[in-house]
């Protein structure tokens, strides 16, 4: 039985405007048309900033008990909600449920809930100068009206991961998800608008980046703007702002690695370099996509790293019995392809994976946009494969023979996001992460995320940081006042 399509409208002072033109939203899964997304343009960016502008005159004067108390509750909604969301989820982008079910959803919930009760904690600073018998403090001002432009990996996950800091510190915003991705960021609108969200506090705008997202970043009156996406999006943005001098935080693409080391406990290890390399089919900015392994080590690793990535079972995102789901478009599909199309020409290996394995699928899902977990061998590190950013399931494995040569061969990139090294030696694990040039070193571990640590990249892997202090320093402005007492 053919099912209705999801029809998508803009959302804009808490009201919903038909599109007058779409964009067809494809599930992954099947390769069939599910949803219609409006193919927005700057009138529509308009309309949504100036119900933003307006909105903030009232929700910067609001308490911060109040907004707190609006953004738990926006949490409790999205909670009780939560297969709903990701189911939706799952359909949209092609990961399994149960990633969306125990991984997204509850995220963006835990991102409501974070920010609403870390603005309750916030502190000025002051400092008393008694040669001048002056009295200095800080005070924080919410800015006006943000752009946020949302990534389609992690839909929501990453949408709430800017609203709800925005909105916690009084500002508004103009918020465009990936036109790939657009449903749970639609379903979120009738969250807040149950949730009683003022009008204009938060607007939804659908459509292609060149259009929307363009209009939003070269806005005269969006002073702030928050990205997460490619680093060749990353620099449009910061050409189309510069004129505007506009405060940008911008989170980027990456080309990690993983170190092993031959102490590392190999056993422990493989399972969660797995995760590193492969978790959401490979498309998140974190995921390993080099791995350096010590020489003495690298047959072993090797031989059971190929036996663990085997056992990912690629599949219908709607079977528990799927660990991997398809990629999230046909054209990202054809991308990953050529860069391990790129290798074999380049006289790599593949040890595993796309081209040398099976790929099982359903009836339901040969139309999908599938691909097995790849892993390669044989390339060297100017490759283009170990060089640009694949954004998917696909590894390349080398050996190491001394800690400041992989040290130099990790850093060797023109990305700094993040890195992982494995080894039980303690002091080396701590000497290698100060080493390595990116934000964040997972040692003998992956994704274990405290969101009070700030989280960012350097080089070509974005600009500033992302955490509880981060994150509000970025929607605020801080004041100094000083005012002399002998007077």
């Amino acid at each position: 039985m053919a099912t209705s399509l999801t029809i998508i409208q803009n959302f804009i002072n808490n009201e919903y405007f038909p599109a007058k033109n779409f964009i067809a939203s494809y599930d992954p899964a099947i390769g069939e048309v599910w949803a219609k997304v409006p193919d927005s343009d700057a009138e529509e960016v308009e309309q949504a900033y100036q119900a933003a502008k307006k909105a903030f005159s009232g929700w910067k004067k609001t308490t911060v008990e109040e907004r707190s108390r609006l953004l738990l509750k926006i949490a409790d909604i999205l909670e009780s909600r939560l297969e709903e969301f990701a189911i939706a989820e799952s359909r949209d982008n092609g990961k399994p449920i149960s990633v969306a079910k125990n991984g997204d959803i509850p995220r963006a919930v835990l991102n409501f809930r974070f920010f609403a009760t870390s603005i309750l904690h916030y502190q000025n600073r002051s400092t008393y100068q008694e040669a001048y018998s002056a009295l200095n403090y800080t005070t924080r001002h919410p800015i006006g009206v943000v752009g946020i432009i949302a990534p389609w990996n992690l839909p929501m996950y990453l949408l709430s991961w800017k609203i709800a800091p925005c909105i916690a510190t009084g500002n508004t915003c103009v918020c465009k998800p990936s036109e790939l991705t657009s449903v749970t960021a639609y379903m979120l609108c009738d969250v807040l608008l149950q949730a009683g969200l003022p009008a204009g506090v938060v607007n939804m705008v659908f459509g292609y980046g060149s259009k929307v997202g363009e209009a939003i970043v070269s806005h005269p009156g969006i002073p702030l703007i928050t990205f997460t996406g490619s680093t060749a999006t990353g620099k449009i943005i910061q050409r189309s702002s510069a004129e505007h001098c506009k405060k940008l935080s911008l989170e980027l693409g990456g080309k990690n690695s993983g170190i092993v080391f031959s102490d590392a406990d190999l056993e422990k290890c493989i399972p969660t370099i797995v995760s590193s390399c492969f978790a959401n089919q490979g498309e998140i900015c974190l995921c390993t996509e080099r791995l350096f392994v010590h020489e003495e080590v690298f047959e072993e690793f090797l031989e059971k790293f190929v036996e663990a990535t085997r056992k990912l079972k690629v599949g219908d995102p709607t079977s528990p019995a799927s660990t991997t789901g398809s990629l999230v478009s046909k054209d990202h599909l054809d991308k990953v392809k050529s860069y391990i199309n790129m290798a074999v020409k380049q006289n790599g290996k593949i040890r595993c994976g796309h081209l040398v394995d099976d790929l099982d699928l359903s009836p339901r899902n040969k139309n999908g946009y599938f691909i097995l977990p790849t892993v390669l061998t044989g390339l060297k590190d100017d490759s283009c494969v170990n060089q640009e950013e694949i954004f998917g399931p696909v590894v390349t494995v080398t050996t190491f023979t001394t800690e400041q040569e992989v040290i130099e061969r990790s850093n060797n990139i023109s990305y700094g996001l993040s890195a992982t090294v494995f080894s039980r030696d303690v002091g080396k694990v701590h000497r290698v992460a100060q080493a390595l040039d990116v934000g964040t070193v997972w040692c003998n571990c992956w994704v274990i995320r405290d969101l009070r640590m700030p989280f960012g990249g350097t080089k070509k892997s974005g600009l500033g940081r992302e955490s509880q202090d981060d994150s509000l320093d970025f929607f605020t402005e801080q004041k100094t006042v000083c005012v002399k007492i002998d007077v």
